[in-house]
Order: structure tokens, then C-alpha cells, then sequence
């Protein structure tokens, strides 16, 4: 399967969760869209671009259970959930709460967003390793105020590699009246996506990672009744148009000049990896989800312990914990002693971040198509020499 990708063959790339990987034929059909474009920009800008942008909308609003009018293509997941928080109307002593499994780029959205309308961040301690989902739910419930204005949940958490209880997580806080806005980076591709039925207000996913389009494609949809007010980060031309098209599509669509067409490609993305496998999706998520669990094992087994999580709760990440080891980054822009190592002296891409903080922390794999059992073998016996190394053994 390594074929379809432009995958560096030295490198044992175990590290799809990051950034995910583009196959060949999506990268081609992108570069000849962008010659398209670049023969006649203001043909394509004015007169191609907006009925391929509702096609495309409609492929993947298809491919997420949801109704086109209802969703918009953003650069990323982090950009989505900047557009939620900063159309809020916050008071002071407002909270908004968050969970400690949370992205960082996402915390930091929401400490700017808290601060500025002089409300505070809630964290909700999620316990890992865990039994069940229902730790989960018990834990984020518990943070529940009556000042909680929303909840910000991740679908996939990044650092632990877990597929949060969303849907029951949904229900306690519509119990509760309190919105949620689902971080679902990682969800598009490796899970099977209904998004009304999850039950949240908002919820954004990255397509750049497990559906493999190409970098800057991400999705925004958000309930019918929470659309209003619903803005992106920049104000274009959208804001004050009159013409008959659902809002959010105008706001969103056109936020300035920039390169549409990772958006355009995703829909040949779905397609591209749905050939894949004879069964398409479904089976590209049970393949790549059983080999998950195999290299898991593998892992837990070569580090001597147990899995930190129930088989029900992984998708195509899996992390686990690793001894203590030296100072780690100073930034999430920075990569860890460990993980360095492991790709200039063994060739293998796999990242190692810290939990809950410096010296603790995880080593999280993922698997795709490309990946086979070898790979995480090869990690395993890895993964000894370089611990025992830092060691001093």
C-alpha cells in the first residue's frame, strides 16, 4: 500500500496523527487544479469556485452524516474552534471547560477567549489510564457549573490517543444547558461520523488527517439553531452580501485570497482511500484499527505493562506510558529528546510528548494503510535499546 504515497521509504513513519499523509493521486489531482487556477485566476476565483465549493461541501457533508447547508470548509480544526469561541458573547465569571487530554493550541484558544471577556477556564481531570468511557463522563459532568457557558471536548484526544464518549457526553450537558463544541481533529476518516446525532452545537474536524487531503482542509458544522452570529476569524466580503445563500456559506466560503483547492480535493480524497480496500471505509477503519491494536501490544508487551486503555476506546492512535526521562520541550513545537533519537538513529517517526508533565510521559503510534506489523516491531526493539540507553544500562 506504500505505493500510493510519497512516504520517504528510510523512514518507519508511525506518526500518520500528526499531519496525516496525502496519497499520490490526491497531490496530482491538486497540482493540476492549481495550474487550472493559475491559467486564469479570476475565471476560476469568480466563475468555477463557488459551484466546485458547494460540490465538494456536499461530497464530504455526505461522508459526516450532516446536511451541506449546516457545514463550511476551515484551514484546520484550530481555526474552526477560534471562529466558535470568538462568536461568543462572554460575561465575566463565565466558564468554559475543558478537559487536561485537550490540544494545546485549543487550551490556548480558550485562556484568550476566557481572558478577554474577563470569564475562566474549567479543567476536567480525565483519569489515564482508564477502565471505560464512563470515567469520562462522570469526570467532565462533575466539572459542570451554573456558570458553564460551553464545553470544549475533543472526539480524539491528541496526546492519549482516545476516543471519547461524545454522544453521552452530549446528552449530560443538554441536560446540564450547556453547548458543546466537539474538537474533532482526528475524527473524520477514522471514525463512521453522524454529526447531528452526536448531539453538540459545534463540532470541527481536520480532513488533511485521516480522510488524506491535502494540508488546509478541515470542516466546521454547527447546529441550525447556533448558526446565527457564527462568524470566521477574518470578516470578508459575506458580511454584508444580500444574496440567497445559506449564511454561514457566504461568511466562511470567501475570507480572502488563498489557495482553495486542499478544500476542492477533498472529496477525491474520500474516493482515492475509499478504493483502497474492496470495502471501502468500512473496512479501511476495521484494517487500520485491528493493526492498531496489534502494535499496542506489541508496545505494552516490549515496555512491560499493561494497556492503559480499553480496546473500545482506540481508533488509529494509541499511547502509551513510558518510563520517566530528561527535561522535555519547551513549546508543542518542539520535539522530545526521546523522539529525536529514535528518528536519527533508528529512522523511525513516532512522537513522544509529555504527560501529564515533564518527566512523565507517552509515546503515542498511529496506523494507516501504509503501516504493517514489522513497523511496530521494529519500535518495540527500538524502543528498548534507546530506554536502556537513557538509563545508563
Amino acid at each position: 500500500m506504500r505505493e500510493h504515497w510519497t512516504l520517504d521509504p528510510r523512514i518507519t513513519f508511525l506518526n500518520h496523527g500528526s499531519f496525516g499523509a496525502c496519497p499520490r493521486a490526491v497531490l496530482a489531482a491538486q497540482a493540476a487544479m492549481r495550474a487550472e487556477m493559475e491559467r486564469e485566476p479570476v475565471h476560476f476565483m469568480m466563475r468555477l469556485l463557488e459551484p466546485r465549493l458547494d460540490a465538494a461541501r456536499a461530497a464530504v457533508a455526505g461522508f459526516v452524516g450532516a446536511d451541506p447547508e449546516d457545514m463550511v470548509f476551515v484551514r484546520n480544526a484550530t481555526a474552526g474552534v477560534a471562529a466558535v469561541l470568538g462568536s461568543l458573547a462572554l460575561e465575566p465569571g463565565d466558564e468554559l471547560l475543558a478537559t487536561d487530554h485537550g490540544y494545546n493550541a485549543c487550551k490556548n484558544a480558550l485562556d484568550r477567549a476566557a481572558a478577554r471577556a474577563g470569564a475562566r477556564v474549567v479543567v476536567a481531570r480525565l483519569p489515564f489510564p482508564l477502565t471505560g468511557p464512563e470515567e469520562v463522563t462522570a469526570a467532565v459532568t462533575a466539572a459542570v457549573s451554573e456558570r458553564t457557558r460551553l464545553l470544549l471536548i475533543d472526539h480524539v484526544t491528541s496526546p492519549t490517543g482516545l476516543v471519547l464518549p461524545v454522544e453521552a457526553i452530549c446528552a449530560a450537558m443538554a441536560a446540564r444547558g450547556v453547548d458543546v463544541l466537539v474538537d474533532g481533529a482526528h475524527a473524520p476518516g477514522m471514525l463512521a461520523l453522524d454529526l447531528p446525532r452526536i448531539g453538540a452545537a459545534y463540532y470541527t474536524g481536520n480532513l488533511h488527517k485521516w480522510a488524506c487531503a491535502p494540508k488546509g482542509a478541515a470542516l466546521l458544522w454547527a447546529r441550525r439553531d447556533r448558526q446565527a452570529g457564527l462568524l470566521p476569524a477574518v470578516i470578508s466580503h459575506g458580511y454584508n452580501s444580500t444574496r440567497p445563500r445559506p449564511r454561514m456559506h457566504e461568511l466562511f466560503d470567501w475570507t480572502g485570497t488563498e489557495d482553495p483547492t486542499p478544500w476542492l480535493c477533498a472529496p477525491i480524497a474520500l474516493e482515492a482511500v475509499a478504493a483502497m480496500a474492496p470495502g471501502g471505509w468500512p473496512e479501511v477503519r476495521a484494517r487500520t484499527r485491528a493493526l492498531l491494536v496489534t502494535g499496542r501490544d506489541l508496545l505494552a508487551a516490549a515496555l512491560g505493562i499493561r494497556a492503559p486503555a480499553p480496546d473500545s476506546m482506540l481508533g488509529n492512535l494509541a499511547a502509551l506510558p513510558l518510563p520517566p526521562g530528561p527535561p522535555g520541550p519547551r513549546s508543542a513545537l518542539e520535539l522530545a529528546p526521546l523522539q529525536e533519537a529514535l528518528f536519527e538513529l533508528e529512522q523511525i517517526e513516532v512522537p513522544v510528548v509529555p504527560w501529564p508533565a515533564p518527566p512523565r510521559r507517552l509515546i503515542r503510534i498511529s496506523s494507516f494503510l501504509y503501516n504493517e506489523v514489522g513497523e511496530y516491531e521494529r519500535l518495540a526493539s527500538a524502543l528498548r535499546v534507546r530506554l536502556a540507553e537513557e538509563a545508563g544500562l
